[in-house]
């Protein structure tokens, strides 16, 4: 069944440092053979085309990366060390190869796994590359959702801050971009706690 929440492709239709910044308080879902798999997304990471050397499309669209150039919306899902799968959303205009990476979640519902870090989250869900890359986030298997407090009132707002992303060193001054965005003290961030270059006020929408 349809989410009356769920967003929608104009909400990925835009630049990745907003789109990961307002991801943050939404809820992932995934519908796993029935039963609903939930975390509320608390830290993301932008990758913002073909430019920033700290993006797998860097290299163009090789075989792993080619989905970023593809239309917003989609999942990309990648390996880490060929152990950890990892969830991404496409953002931006077709073809030009922007994603937001989710690194953590709070649970919701349904979670199998720790939910703090990228590959953690997956195996919460049951996100694996094999069954889920590709896939468009205006179906009803995958998707994103806004968030309801206690019996369906908004949620307060939240203070966001804004660092540098994580494990990029090799990017040179691109890894110096504030594009790590995270909730403020919630505890389900991953770890090196970020180290704030700057904070807003999140509402939630």
């Amino acid at each position: 069944m349809l989410s009356p929440r769920k967003l929608l492709r104009p909400f990925y239709a835009r630049d990745p440092r907003r789109v990961a910044k307002d991801l943050l308080g939404k809820v992932l879902v995934h519908v796993d053979g029935g039963v609903r798999r939930a975390a509320r997304i608390v830290e993301t990471e932008a990758y913002c085309g073909q430019e920033d050397q700290a993006s797998h499309a860097r290299f163009g669209p090789t075989r792993r990366a080619c989905i970023m150039f593809g239309p917003p919306g989609v999942a990309y899902l990648y390996l880490v060390y060929g152990l950890s799968h990892c969830f991404n959303v496409v953002t931006g205009e077709d073809g030009l190869a922007s994603a937001v990476l989710v690194r953590a979640g709070e649970p919701v519902e349904g979670c199998l796994h720790a939910t703090t870090g990228p590959g953690n989250l997956c195996r919460a869900l049951a996100l694996r590359r094999e069954t889920h890359n590709g896939l468009d986030l205006m179906g009803d298997l995958l998707f994103i959702e806004a968030a309801e407090g206690a019996e369906g009132a908004p949620r307060p707002a939240e203070r966001t801050l804004a660092s540098p992303r994580v494990n990029v060193g090799f990017a040179g001054s691109w890894a110096d971009r504030p594009w790590r965005f995270s909730l403020e003290g919630n505890r389900f961030v991953s770890k090196p706690w970020p180290t704030p270059r700057s904070t807003s006020r999140l509402r939630p929408r």
